[in-house]
Formats: C-alpha cells, structure tokens, sequence
C-alpha cells in the first residue's frame, strides 16, 4: 500500500534540502532575535505557606500538662523548644494541628483525664505527641499503640518527634541520659522554656527519689535519684534572674535528698543560690520527705529565715499510723515528722508547713485514721492535700487488701470537714507585711502575692503593682487567702533585675546577646561545641538560635527564625498541689 509520502527518505541526511540555511547563517540570524521575558506571577511577600503542608515547624501546637511543678517545668521547656524551632503554640486546641500532651500518673483521675484527652484528640483528628510520666512508666498500654512518645529524660528531643509525628511517624525515645554509666538528672537546664508565669522560674534540682513507696506510680516513670550539679543549678537561677524573673521554684520528686548521689546536700545548694537573689526577689522550696531533712534541721531552720526565702515547706506525712506508714515503706514514723515540724516551728517562728494525707490505704483500720484524724487537730495545718487512695497498676499496693470504697470516701469526706472547720489566718487580720505580687487570681478580680509564709495574699488589681514587692496592711481573712490594702506611703520595689519577658515569649534566647559583635555562622561552632549531649538537626535549632542571638533569636517571627537557622543546622491560686 503506497505512503502518504511520493518519495521514501533513506537516511536523515535526505531531509536537508539544498535551500535551507546552513548551520553558520542559522548561528548569525540570531544576534538580530531580540528574547522577550515571560512575565511572572510575584510572590507576595506576606504569602503564607500552604494549611496542608507537612515542614515540619510550620504547624501550629497545643499543649496540656497534669500534675506537679516538677511536670509543668518540663512542659514549659518542650514548648521553649518548640517556639524556638518555628512552631506556633496556642492556647486553643481547635486551632492546633498537633497536640502535646504531658501526663501525671500519680492518681488514676489525672490519667483518666489523660487517655480522654487522646481520645478527643484522634476523634477530632489531630496528631498526638504524649510526654509525662504515664507513658513513661507504662508505654505498652493498649491506648497508647501508634502513638509518639517523649520520655522524661528525652524532653530536649522534643522537636526531633513532633517533627516526626507531623509527617505521620510513630517515635518513641524513652531512654535514660547517662554520663560515664552515671544517670544524670535530665535534659540540659539551659534549654529555651516557655515560663506560663514570666515572673516565676521553676528549676528541677533532681528527678527520681531514693524511697520505694508501696503506692506510688511516680517512681516506675522517674527512677532513682538523680541530681543536677550545683553549678548548672546556681547559673540556671542567675538567667532567670536576667530574665526578668522574681520567684524561684526549686522542685524535684523529693528535694530534701538532693545532692546524695553527687556527694553534696540541699543546705549546701541553698546557700548558693541565696547568693544569687537579688534584693525582693524571693526562693520558694519543693517538697522533702521527713527523712532527708531531719539531718539538715539547724541549717534548714536559718535558710527559711533568710530574707530571700520563702518560711515554707511541704513535708508530706502521708499517714500519722506506723502501721501504715510501715506498709507504705516511708521509712520514718510519725515522730520523725512531729520532730521536724516542732524544731521548725520553734526556730522559724510563723513558718507555713504543708502536708500530704492519704485516706483509705489498704489495711488502714479505723484507729489508724483516729490517729491521723488526732495530727490534724494537733497542728491545724493551713495547707493541706487529703487524698483518697487510688490503687495505681503495677505497684504492691495494688495487691493489698483494699479498704471498701465508701470507707475511703467516708474517711476522706470526715478529714475534709475537719480541715475546713478552722482558719488558720484570723490572727494575721491587722499586721502590716510586705509581699511580692506574682500573678492574677482565678476570677481575675485581684493579683496574688504570697508574704514572708508563702501565705496567699490578694491585691487590688493594679498594673504597677505586678512584679512588685509592696507594703499591705491585712484587712481580710479567708479559709485560703488574706486580702491587704496597699499602704498609701509606701511605694512598690521592683526586685527585678531586668525587664521580664511578655507572657509566651522563648526564655533562654537572650543570654547570648554579646555575640551580636560576632559572625553568626562562626558562632555557631561554639554552640554546638557545648552541648553535653549529641543530638541530632532537628534538635539543634535552638542552640544555633541562641549563637545567632542578633539576626535570628530575636526574630518576631519564629518561623522565619527556623527557615535561616536550617541553613547552618544542615552541613523547648496556691490552691492546687505544691510539689
């Protein structure tokens, strides 16, 4: 069948008729083409990255923490953190994209609060990050399957898993730090943090404790003790203080052993930190248990007398039964706790003591909580946390015999009432004080401040009172709150140092200011030759954050903060529990 073609082409070279122009007459017609631009669509240089994409840093995260100081510290890091490498974090969890969620496992509401948490959050189909001590402790449980999870020692890799878990990866880092087969306390104390409160600086001074409490869930997730150097802890203090910061919280699972796996003690620590609070400033001491403080009472007593420091402690009793307290394994029996409390109350005269009761432990009989029910009467104590007991999986309570359900809630309804038919305040109504006003209470109607006893006291809701330590006279007394009315001639004394930072602004960004007389990129060298720990690039924003302090760390805009420190990184009321 013939081709549409007359004449067959034998070889390429056939196509080339004689008339064409040959290759040299192509290559000069050329200088007389004149290109013209394709005109181009510009980019708006406020146009927003796609609500779709998955870079990581570019989404927005909500974030819920349960439970003790030692918990919202961590919280308050992991969201520095997070800032620092470009997230938004929000105080709406509609408007997040990822949810971190830091738990609490000391009692079986706060978990329960948790697993809902991750329900509601898979049913409104947002991503979960988990921290805290729940999945710590307990990481096989059958809610937790799929999920991300950050460890408690592992919170300076925060942004490596939410990285990951943004594109859709399951991680979990549940590793212990060590240094030379020693367990050290934790993350680095130097990390950017997020202070909910810019006024108030919470340093863990240890994590784990030494006891091994029958009933307690804390100890599977935190581990034995652990202690932070004294020298990272003082100059920890001492950026707060250059921050802006007026109160310092010192917390831990038990802050009266610190020190005893490093061969110092918490008398030791105090005093170098009291060296380092500037004058109105006040420190605010964790929880102990009685028997690490017995041997430090003399100097305990002249530490909370300092002017710097809170006349507060929180001792926990637990139980005023050594049968109990025997079964609980607390080693120490009632007469260690009357004994500290005593001692400290005859030297520091007016000092608030804070306790912990548990009603309804297993075998409890009811002369044991008669025997309780009697401390109560005794020492009257102005702040006090009754707890029904909860048996938490796992622990050798749970394996006890259990005292029936109404008898708990019997015993804990009877503490509660006692509790509540004195006031421990009445006899301050008229005394002048000093106190230093901290934050806005719950119905926002007044400022809290805590005088010399860390006792709660509320004032007019004034701008230049915040922050301020100001002279009251006490005119008010509640069953948790004295009311003082700002003495007229007295003017308020501004113990901070520095200006504080605005509430969500990234602690841990200014301290490295004097590098703005340097080269960013030659500073960055020096960051990361300081980190204690290898850690890989998506945890190492924030160290190149903080060398870059004059281009970058100071940026309004954290995303763009991230996106140009990639470019050097590729080749974190007193009317609740203290702890």
């Amino acid at each position: 069948m013939p081709s549409a073609c007359d004449s067959l082409i034998d070889d390429i070279e056939d196509m080339v008729s004689s008339s064409d122009p040959t290759p040299l007459e192509r290559q000069s017609a050329r200088k007389s083409i004149m290109p013209r631009s394709r005109k181009k669509k510009e980019l708006l240089s406020h146009e927003e990255l796609q609500t779709d994409s998955l870079i990581p840093g570019t989404q927005t995260i909500w974030m819920k923490t349960w439970g003790c100081s030692h918990n919202n510290s961590d919280g308050e890091y992991m969201a520095g953190q997070l800032a620092a490498s470009g997230y938004k974090m929000t105080d709406n969890p509609s408007d997040a994209d990822l949810w971190v969620l830091n738990s609490c496992t000391v009692k079986n509401p706060a978990e329960d609060h948790f697993r809902n948490s991750i329900k509601k959050a898979q049913e409104q189909q947002k991503k979960v990050v988990l921290a805290g001590c729940v999945p710590q402790a307990q990481p096989r449980m059958d809610y937790l399957k799929g999920l991300s999870i950050i460890g408690v020692q592992q919170i300076d890799r925060v942004v490596e898993v939410v990285d990951e878990a943004v594109k859709g990866h399951s991680v979990r880092l549940l590793g212990q730090k060590k240094d030379g087969g020693r367990r050290l306390g934790g993350a680095r104390l130097d990390l950017p943090k997020i202070r909910k409160n810019p006024l108030i600086e919470i340093i863990s001074i240890n994590t784990g404790c030494l006891n091994a409490c029958t009933y307690c869930k804390t100890k599977h997730a935190r581990g034995d003790l652990a202690s932070y150097p004294i020298e990272e802890l003082v100059e920890r203090a001492r950026q707060s203080f250059q921050e802006g910061v007026c109160e310092i919280w010192l917390t831990s699972e038990d802050t009266g052993a610190y020190g005893r796996d490093i061969g110092t003690d918490l008398p030791t620590l105090l005093w170098r930190l009291v060296e380092e609070i500037p004058d109105g400033a006040m420190l605010r001491l964790g929880m102990t248990n009685p028997p690490y403080i017995l041997e430090h009472l003399e100097e305990m007593a002249k530490i909370l007398n300092h002017p710097h420091v809170y006349a507060f402690l929180h001792v926990p009793v637990q139980s005023a039964s050594d049968s109990v307290l025997m079964d609980m394994k607390r080693e120490y029996c009632v007469d260690d706790f009357k004994k500290v409390v005593d001692f400290l109350k005859e030297r520091v005269p007016g000092v608030t003591i804070a306790t912990d009761l548990i009603c309804g432990f297993p075998g409890e009989t009811e002369k044991d909580f008669q025997e309780t029910v009697d401390l109560v009467k005794l020492y009257r104590f102005p702040s006090l946390f009754i707890n029904q007991f909860y048996p938490r999986p796992g622990t050798p309570a749970a394996k006890m015999e259990q005292v029936p359900a109404h008898m708990k809630k019997q015993r804990t309804k009877e503490l509660s009432q006692l509790f509540h038919s004195y006031n421990p305040y009445d006899h301050k109504v008229g005394e002048r004080q000093h106190v230093l006003v901290t934050e806005e209470s719950f119905d926002a109607q007044y400022f809290v401040s805590h005088n010399k006893f860390y006792e709660q006291v509320l004032v007019p809701k004034k701008a230049e009172f915040k922050g301020k330590m100001i002279e009251v006279d006490i005119y008010e007394a509640g069953k948790h709150f004295l009311k003082g009315r700002p003495v007229e001639e007295s003017k308020p004394f501004t113990p901070s140092i520095a200006k504080p930072l605005q509430k969500g602004e990234v602690s841990g960004l200014l301290k490295l200011t004097a590098l703005t007389t340097a080269p960013c990129c030659a500073s960055v060298p020096t960051a990361a030759a300081a980190m204690s720990q290898p850690m890989k690039h998506a945890h190492t924003h924030y160290h190149t954050l903080k060398a870059c302090a004059a281009g970058l760390a100071m940026s309004t805009k954290p995303g763009e903060a991230r996106n140009k420190t990639n470019t050097h990184t590729h080749t974190h009321t007193h009317t609740g529990r203290v702890t």
